[in-house]
């Protein structure tokens, strides 16, 4: 069985996320984990921001183009199938498992690799700049395999993991989660 795989800051919970709050209090909080510098978070440039939401527009406007149906403005992010090392990116990393079967395939978008290399980087893979449905993303998987499986050290390329992007909050209902 398939599963995808959200990562978290156990004490901040799963689930949040920078782009759903307005640009002021989005800021704030980046600005207080870069001055504790303890998470990949505390990374990110000071266009984060900025760049997260206009990646996710795109990334929105494609999967509707295909016949996505968000139902929320902006994504929860999760992998495709387990990717351990993404731990690395939180003090105290956390993650929630949920059945691939119980989510609506119209209102989940795939990315082949990470969104932000996906849409931006400029090379020659021809899975760059695309948004994926689940039927696409499958055929995908069987041609060039998981990204974690064959790149885990990041060694070929930004591409380390399968991006997910859900689109409804529905699933999300804890009695699926799986810790």
């Amino acid at each position: 069985m398939i599963h995808l795989y959200h990562y978290y800051e156990k004490r901040v919970g799963p689930f949040k996320s920078l782009t759903q709050l307005e640009d002021n209090e989005a800021e704030a909080i980046l600005k207080k984990l870069r001055l504790e510098n303890k998470t990949f978070a505390a990374r990110r440039s000071q266009q984060y921001l900025e760049h997260r939401r206009e990646i996710e527009r795109k990334v929105k406007e494609l999967f509707i183009q295909k016949g996505g149906k968000p139902i929320t403005s902006t994504p929860h992010y999760f992998v495709y199938e387990p990717c351990p090392w993404l731990l690395e990116w939180f003090e105290d990393g956390k993650e929630i498992r949920i059945p691939l079967s119980f989510f609506n395939p119209t209102s989940i978008s795939f990315t082949y690799g990470d969104s932000f290399p996906a849409m931006k980087a400029q090379d020659e893979k021809p899975y760059r700049g695309h948004v994926y449905t689940l039927a696409e993303i499958e055929g995908l998987i069987t041609k060039f395999g998981l990204p974690q499986l064959w790149n885990a050290d990041g060694k070929l390329g930004p591409e380390r993991y399968i991006e997910v992007q859900v689109w409804d909050d529905n699933h999300l209902n804890k009695s699926i989660w799986e810790e």
